[in-house]
């Protein structure tokens, strides 16, 4: 009888070190892949299937240690969850698309599928690390595991695979894993404020210092925001746009659902708290740096 290897989910348990980008392991496929559009990401425009200007023959980006001077704050904040060293290693077997150009339009073609699925298992797997979820644990992991050996289908598969009802399924069960996590957070919260902020448009609100644990703010726009000291424990932050929100100070060291796309698009600094599974930006230290010269000698 043929026996089903485990996922790699569930082989490595709650570790989220596969989801995490290893550029070192991949074909620099975003810079290749994506499209640019001149904006506040991209000072020029690049098609799907371009190489991106910057990029060196050893794939990597040339101008890596000064993208947002150089206006490409959109890949300074890009996240692939990982996708890219899968498909470089594991889905096309290590060979690039220089190496094998007539494999390049299907493994740019994948990336995003792969993304979208990376992006499911980091929250799946997260979940399942999560206290008062027992109940659901049995239907997290059946669906990080399908969810991966998606992920890990054939090329010609990926190609095809429609990610909307694994978004769809993945969104309902996070919803109730969300409820079920954030109950104790809530009742401990100060006063009765307001915990439903549930897709608000939040952009460019004063939030310094307020008592957030346990909110849920999915899908909240909060762009612009000052969340300068904000405490955000056990806050639902899922599909949250952070792009420029204040977060010095703020503690988000046990906050749900988080990605390091969100933080990268925020500000912050050396005190704000983060999720373990998550890296500070380099430039939180810098902006720290010049902001304290900016104010003197005290």
């Amino acid at each position: 009888m043929r026996t089903t290897p485990p996922s790699r989910s569930a082989a490595r348990g709650a570790g989220r070190d596969h989801l995490r980008a290893d550029c070192s392991s991949c074909f620099a496929l975003c810079c290749v892949a994506l499209t640019f559009r001149v904006s506040a990401d991209f000072p020029v425009d690049k098609e799907a299937g371009d190489p991106c200007v910057h990029l060196d023959t050893g794939f990597r980006c040339s101008i890596h240690a000064r993208l947002r001077p150089e206006g490409y704050a959109g890949c300074d904040t890009y996240d692939c969850f990982g996708a890219g060293q899968r498909i470089s290693q594991e889905t096309f077997g290590g060979a690039s698309w220089r190496e094998r150009p007539e494999t390049s339009a299907t493994m740019f073609a994948v990336l995003p599928v792969v993304r979208q699925l990376h992006e499911l298992l980091w929250y799946l797997t997260e979940a399942l690390t999560l206290p008062d979820t027992a109940s659901l644990q049995a239907e997290l992991e059946a669906l990080c595991t399908t969810v991966d050996d998606l992920a890990g289908g054939a090329p010609e598969t990926l190609v095809d695979l429609d990610v909307t009802p694994w978004r769809a399924r993945t969104g309902e069960l996070l919803a109730e894993t969300s409820r079920l996590a954030r109950a104790g957070e809530r009742r401990r919260a100060r006063g009765a404020g307001r915990r439903d902020h549930r897709r608000a448009d939040l952009a460019g609100a004063r939030l310094a210092g307020a008592d957030l644990r346990g909110a849920d703010l999915r899908g909240a726009w909060l762009m612009g925001a000052d969340l300068r000291g904000a405490d955000l424990r056990r806050a639902d932050l899922l599909g949250t746009d952070l792009r420029d929100a204040d977060l010095t100070g703020a503690d988000l060291s046990t906050a749900l659902f988080v990605t390091q796309t969100q933080v990268n698009a925020a500000r912050g600094d050396v005190r704000t708290r983060l999720p373990e599974a998550l890296a500070r930006p380099r430039r939180w230290a810098c902006d720290e740096d010049h902001a304290s010269r900016a104010r003197g000698p005290s």
